[in-house]
């Protein structure tokens, strides 16, 4: 039997912030927001909105770490307190509460497993968003031998807390949007079987609150360090990647 809660890393999320909370609280008794270091008094609403309501937690860092360090933050401090699984999800409005009790129910059949969200895209997906991401997913296919999470950069996933934290606090990479493309290939390096569900994802507009702190030039540079890197560390996985694929 598994014990989840959902974890929301935000950084200048404002006021989506408390209504993603609010939204996800239906499907999971507790859930978390992780406060980046935020600058636009996102933490007080969201401390506010917590103060009043079961289940709903806020812990606040007081710099910025990138989404990796928040959703490091968040795995040691749930650990602490006996749970086994974190559902992540990004505090920006993009992904769908309502997929919250699929991913939470195949994590309680598949405890051992990372339950990773594959984004259904609609008329509202920008075009560099949906065809930027299919080199970095190639290449992930590649570094797994197709064995691993589908999108490699999509944050909608139940990762089991144990194994994810072993391999957090065994780099020092993963601490911004390296993130999930790091921990997605290193579980699956250390058995951890990817399922992958279809999940609908959306793009609010600035005026409902969306908002990206994704920078093309500086983000895609530090993808393609850590893919480079990746792949080139795959060679030393190599005879768990066979047995991997033999099972």
């Amino acid at each position: 039997m598994i014990r989840p809660l959902v974890i929301l890393p935000s950084y200048n999320s404002g006021g989506q912030l408390v209504r993603t909370m609010r939204e996800a609280a239906p499907f999971c008794p507790d859930v978390w927001a992780v406060v980046d270091g935020s600058s636009d008094g996102s933490g007080g609403e969201a401390r506010e909105a917590a103060s009043t309501a079961v289940g709903l937690r806020v812990l606040v860092l007081e710099k910025n770490c990138g989404k990796g360090g928040a959703v490091l933050a968040g795995l040691r401090a749930a650990d602490a307190e006996g749970f086994s699984h974190a559902l992540m999800m990004d505090a920006d409005g993009q992904h769908a509460a309502a997929a919250i009790p699929e991913f939470l129910d195949r994590a309680a059949r598949e405890p051992e497993a990372l339950i990773a969200g594959v984004p259904v895209f609609g008329p509202d997906a920008p075009p560099e968003r949906v065809k930027g991401r299919r080199i970095g997913n190639f290449f992930a296919a590649v570094e797994t031998w197709g064995m691993g999470a589908r999108d490699s950069l999509f944050g909608f996933r139940v990762y089991p807390i144990r194994p994810t934290l072993k391999i957090l606090e065994s780099t020092r990479g993963a601490r911004r949007f390296d993130f999930d493309t790091i921990v997605a290939v290193r579980l699956l390096w250390a058995g951890v079987r990817a399922v992958n569900l279809p999940v609908p994802v959306k793009y609010p507009p600035p005026s409902d609150g969306g908002v990206t702190h994704f920078r093309y030039l500086r983000d895609n540079v530090l993808l393609t360090r850590v893919h480079v890197r990746l792949c080139l560390e795959m060679l030393l996985h190599f005879p768990k990647l066979v047995s991997l694929r033999c099972r």
